[in-house]
């Protein structure tokens, strides 16, 4: 592993050393699929997605590999490379702290990996929303594991439905693509007894989706 490109002036010596072990550990994930320099581009690219706005900067290389790992997937997808066939939905909302993130809740809950979900944002929030968070507590559902994140090129060309919620001219187009675009109440800012309805319609909304894809959908919380 090449090392001095994990040798930033922006980066404490811990964040050095954490973004090299997330590479290692990437390197090894990936090992046949992509080279470390493919790597290294996409760990540091997923860290500067983050460093401007992060609230905790110690989680920053976490984050980092967590999506790095995730454009990583999506790309293996698009250069056919990943020849599972395992459906892919992209949930884009414009914070990716309300509604994008319920929805991959109740998806990634569902679907139980028999397809694969992830969320974005036009404009990525700081933090999930609270009311958003119990809302989807109340059922069962964590996600607090979570973060808002921006969707990229290669994580929409690598989904095969792409479902909308309020980005508007924000979100990506790609041709051939499946789009829905779901018109549900921006829980931003709202009570957990507003937020229920909006929670019980994308449960509505996503089960549908599931069945459409002919994947059995799990049982409820």
């Amino acid at each position: 592993m090449t090392q001095p490109a994990y040798h930033r002036s922006d980066l404490t010596i811990d964040q050095q050393h954490a973004l090299l072990t997330a590479a290692r550990t990437l390197a090894g994930e990936f090992d046949g699929t992509f080279g470390t320099e493919t790597i290294d581009r996409f760990l540091h690219t997923s860290y500067d997605q983050f460093a401007g706005r992060a609230t905790v900067a110690n989680y920053l290389p976490l984050i980092a590999e967590r999506f790095a790992r995730q454009r990583l997937h999506a790309l293996a997808r698009v250069e056919g490379k990943d020849h599972s066939g395992t459906p892919i939905v992209l949930f884009l909302c414009v914070h990716n702290a309300g509604r994008s993130q319920m929805a991959l809740g109740f998806f990634t809950h569902l679907a139980a990996g028999r397809a694969i979900g992830w969320s974005g944002g036009s404009e990525p929030g700081e933090q999930i929303n609270p009311s958003a968070i119990e809302a989807m507590r109340e059922r069962g559902i964590d996600i607090t594991s979570e973060y808002p994140k921006p969707w990229t090129h290669e994580i929409a060309q690598a989904a095969d439905v792409i479902i909308t919620m309020g980005c508007g001219d924000a979100c990506p187009v790609f041709p051939g693509k499946r789009y829905e675009d779901w018109a549900l109440d921006d829980p931003a800012g709202q009570s957990v007894e507003a937020v229920r309805p909006i929670r019980d319609e994308i449960e509505r909304r996503v089960r549908a989706l599931l069945a459409e894809l002919g994947v059995p959908a799990g049982s409820g919380a």
